[in-house]
């Protein structure tokens, strides 16, 4: 089984939607995935995600089942040095985050304070949970590290989402930390990450990545990815995002 994992396009977070160059980006994602032969397509309910799956339905005559669990991952939390507001849970300066080593940790990522005391791993273990009920039904089922093929195949699945939402799927497959992942990777928008099932030994499989954040789609057509979830290049730039 083959799964692809995009991230939604440009976005206008005022309106839940996309700028008028993210529409553009999902236009182009839509002549990428239209050649494709996918088996189901697995939609966030916020309006960004289901605004660039769009033209990628449209153009297929095909429909997406819509999951809240796909939106994005966004229980918030009091970072160490804005303890007096809430922010998401993976937006951390890389000079306070990389002080705890748990953080590194697949089994213990959770435990420190500043998420023990929030709503984050209830919230990971929902969406973790759906995901693997989803992969269930499409015929592996979870044990352990590893699933069991109990319906082997080389479906595409597609999902629509977002960027933080998208390492908390990725750490579960590939059995590592989110925290490395939502620091140390940056998705541009409607980009694909792919994962394909490895059945080395019968009955048993694992996921393996062989791409992450392709936006080969855009490059081909002479467009500049966004710089949607990246900071600052260099501290000067101000027409870059700063903190």
């Amino acid at each position: 089984m083959r799964l692809l994992i995009v991230r939604h396009g440009d976005p206008d977070y005022s309106i839940d939607s996309l700028t008028p160059t993210g529409r553009k980006e999902a236009q182009l994602l839509s002549k990428r995935m239209e050649k494709l032969d996918v088996k189901a397509f697995y939609c966030s309910t916020l309006g960004r995600a289901r605004d660039t799956a769009a033209p990628t339905l449209e153009a297929m005559n095909r429909q997406a089942e819509y999951c809240t669990w796909l939106r994005e991952f966004s229980p918030g939390i009091h970072r160490p040095d804005r303890a007096d507001a809430m922010t998401i849970a993976w937006d951390w300066l890389p000079q306070d985050w990389t002080r705890e080593p748990r953080f590194f940790s697949k089994d213990h990522w959770m435990e420190p304070e500043v998420f023990a005391n929030s709503q984050v791993p209830e919230e990971y273990r929902w969406v973790t949970r759906e995901l693997d009920a989803l992969l269930a039904r499409h015929g592996y089922v979870r044990e352990g590290l590893t699933y069991r093929v109990e319906e082997a195949n080389e479906d595409t699945i597609v999902f629509f989402c977002h960027f933080g939402l998208e390492c908390v799927l990725l750490s579960h497959l590939l059995n590592i930390s989110p925290m490395i992942l939502w620091h140390g990777a940056c998705a541009a928008p409607t980009s694909i990450t792919t994962l394909y099932t490895e059945e080395r030994r019968k009955g048993i499989a694992s996921f393996r990545m062989t791409s992450f954040g392709d936006v080969s789609h855009l490059y081909a057509a002479g467009e500049r990815p966004s710089f949607s979830a990246r900071f600052c290049e260099t501290y000067d730039n101000m027409e870059q995002r700063h903190d």
